[in-house]
């Protein structure tokens, strides 16, 4: 493995930045800043993905042929770094990252033509709907019904955590349609329009006061079986597949380094528990600096990772060995955050992360508006946020079943 970047790496580098430095607005950046979990709000990642459509980098992972670039898998990860670096809003992965590869790997010329043009522009944006009141890990457990009626499909059940479901128009769902055999059998990948009759979205109010999560409620909603992604029966194959881009593929650790840098650069100005800085205090300072250690193992481990696929080989369960390491430290350093921010960071204010909130200066808490600096008032929401991080995607608990299995043979 070669750490260093090549010539072209490095001028590809700078491209990027000299684009970045031109596109992000001061508005574009606090939106990245204020983010408190993967997603950012709505209407700035949906601005910075028009931006990003423009120079024809909004999906540089697709395939040429639909509108990726013909980038190495260095550019990839160069892109990608130099992107969190940067401080860009996310782009919602449900559609881009996500479901698109697998409307590319199993989707009808027609499924193709329609949706792959309109999730680069943005006039589709897809949620996702796995997860069940009685099924979330054991996804396979799911209940859903999809019901065969001629040329339509009844569904009949609900979706829960349901990021974005009001503001997206269309669904990527997995519905039970056969009952018999393994559980794994009888699932079905449907793509359902979110304006159908018989569909009723409540919002779920998270604990950093956010409403991204919702309940989607089925009743008897119609769906033309030509929005089956596959074949019925048969969408379990289609949900692994695209199981591999949500687990993996970004590069975590550029971000949390920042995090560990912009913590450290906090502490030297925020008192200790003995009365001087809180960089000083021994306790902290060790933390601390485990946490930066583990960035640079984890990002180590991208690069190992990265290696493997430019040279064409399978990286195997790496996958789930980056999602553990991610979450887990991330957890790790929005606790430290926290701890940084010290009494002001522990005041629950979530307005400060709503689209033309506060700005980033000081405002005394005695006017009841904003307590302390921004990130000392986003800190607690993150760190809130970011408890999930271990159980979405699959718990971590399932990544660690799947590493026994699939790397010791147990």
């Amino acid at each position: 493995m070669e750490l260093a970047w090549s010539e072209a790496d490095a001028a590809f580098r700078d491209e990027v930045r000299s684009f970045l430095e031109e596109k992000l607005t001061p508005e574009l950046r606090r939106a990245g800043r204020l983010a408190t979990s993967v997603y950012s709000d709505h209407e700035a990642s949906m601005e910075w993905q028009r931006i990003l459509h423009e120079r024809g980098w909004a999906a540089p992972a697709w395939p040429v042929e639909y509108g990726g670039c013909d980038w190495t898998q260095t550019q990839h990860y160069i892109f990608s770094r130099e992107s969190i670096l940067a401080g860009a809003p996310n782009l919602s992965p449900m559609g881009i990252r996500m479901v698109a590869h697998a409307i590319v790997a199993y989707g009808t010329e027609e499924q193709k033509s329609y949706f792959l043009p309109r999730i680069l522009t943005g006039e589709v944006f897809f949620c996702q709907g796995y997860s069940e009141p009685e099924a979330g890990s054991d996804l396979a457990s799911l209940t859903m019904a999809a019901v065969d009626d001629g040329d339509d499909l009844i569904v009949t059940g609900s979706k829960i955590w349901t990021t974005h479901a009001t503001e997206a128009n269309w669904m990527f769902a997995l519905v039970r349609t056969s009952k018999t055999g393994r559980k794994q059998q009888g699932i079905t990948f449907l793509l359902i329009d979110m304006t159908s009759p018989g569909i009723e979205i409540r919002p779920l109010v998270m604990t950093s006061g956010e409403e991204v999560q919702n309940q989607v409620f089925f009743d008897g909603v119609r769906v033309p079986k030509k929005n089956v992604l596959g074949k019925i029966d048969d969408g379990w194959t289609v949900a692994k597949y695209l199981l591999v881009f949500e687990r993996g593929g970004a590069a975590a650790a550029p971000a949390l380094q920042v995090m560990a840098e912009r913590i450290a650069e906090a502490a030297a100005e925020q008192p200790g528990p003995s009365g001087g800085r809180l960089i000083d205090d021994p306790a902290f300072s060790a933390k601390l600096a485990e946490a930066r250690i583990r960035t640079e193992v984890l990002e180590i481990l991208e690069y190992r990772t990265l290696a493997a696929l430019s040279a064409g080989r399978n990286p195997g369960p790496a996958s789930s060995m980056l999602k553990i390491l991610g979450t887990e430290l991330s957890q790790t350093i929005t606790q430290l955050t926290l701890e940084a921010a010290g009494p002001r960071g522990r005041v629950y204010q979530p307005h400060i992360t709503a689209p033309g909130g506060p700005v980033a200066d000081y405002v005394p808490p005695a006017d009841g508006y904003v307590s302390g600096e921004e990130w000392q008032a986003v800190a607690p929401l993150r760190y809130f946020n970011d408890r999930a991080g271990s159980i979405y995607a699959g718990s971590n608990e399932i990544q660690r079943n799947i590493l026994a299995k699939a790397a010791l043979g147990l």
